[in-house]
């Protein structure tokens, strides 16, 4: 059996003289959650598009579940769940309404009562989607992107306007999903999201994919600063140095800190944005 659910190939998408994607490759394997991350304007939503059969592509070899999207049929439709949908044009309706319409569409749907709980809108299931917030609008976007019970689910920045309880219980739910086999590609901002999520992650920029793996490969954990009053040292062997130090200071090191390299410090030297301190 095939294991891979997204395979690219030199995908290419451009808009005018814009450059949006710029020859990416990619590969996500079946039942894995992969999250994308990368500045504005790095191309990750036209990515996520193209992937969704939503916007064509330019140039490079595509296969989503085995299937090119660029011939996709109502079958293969039915296989994603994407969260950058929306439903403007059912603001008359009611929240319980608006997701049961939308789990018609799909063979096997997941029960629009338990969605609506999971997606924390029980409480507002009578509601019309015009009474509500922004937050709350952005969880019924959630709420059609999962009831398809989909293979394949893309989450376009699917937090944005989330409380800090939404956000938790989004989570929650992302987990469930994922335990039950459901392949998930997520694009975010969120860097503490993509660890608590995300089984591998991917760092996109300027339409290209810089690196990709396991927080642990992103993180080169070798380069251990080591700080005392007296000046600061980068080093791979930190339990030496500071063995050292102790000894030069008498056992005590003034001002001691020791800091290892986080998944920020790996996303924004792969984005080229770091800083000089």
């Amino acid at each position: 059996m095939n294991d891979s659910a997204i395979r690219v190939r030199g995908l290419r998408k451009t808009y005018g003289s814009t450059t949006a994607v710029a020859g990416l490759d990619l590969d996500v394997r079946r039942g894995e959650t992969l999250a994308v991350l990368g500045p504005n304007g790095a191309g990750k939503s036209t990515t996520v598009q193209i992937l969704s059969a939503q916007l064509p592509r330019d140039g490079g070899a595509v296969t989503v579940l085995g299937t090119d999207p660029a011939g996709a049929d109502r079958r293969f439709r039915s296989r994603l769940g994407i969260v950058s949908q929306t439903a403007n044009d059912l603001l008359e309706l009611t929240v319980a309404e608006v997701v049961r319409h939308f789990a018609a569409y799909y063979p096997r749907p997941r029960d629009p009562g338990r969605v609506l709980d999971e997606v924390g809108l029980a409480g507002q299931a009578k509601q019309k989607l015009r009474q509500l917030s922004g937050g709350q609008r952005r969880r019924v976007d959630v709420a059609l992107g999962v009831v398809g019970n989909p293979e394949l689910l893309f989450l376009d920045e699917p937090t944005t306007g989330f409380d800090p309880e939404a956000r938790r219980r989004f989570w929650d739910l992302i987990r469930s999903l994922a335990a039950d086999g459901t392949t998930i590609l997520l694009t975010t901002h969120y860097l503490d999201e993509a660890e608590a999520l995300a089984d591998r992650i991917a760092v996109i920029a300027a339409g290209r994919i810089r690196a990709s793996g396991t927080v642990a490969d992103l993180v080169d954990d070798r380069e251990v600063t080591v700080a005392w009053r007296d000046g600061a040292k980068t080093t791979d062997t930190p339990t030496a140095l500071i063995a050292e130090l102790s000894a030069a200071h008498g056992g005590e090191i003034p001002g001691l800190t020791v800091t290892r390299p986080s998944l920020e410090d790996a996303y924004l030297r792969l984005t080229g944005q770091e800083t000089a301190a």
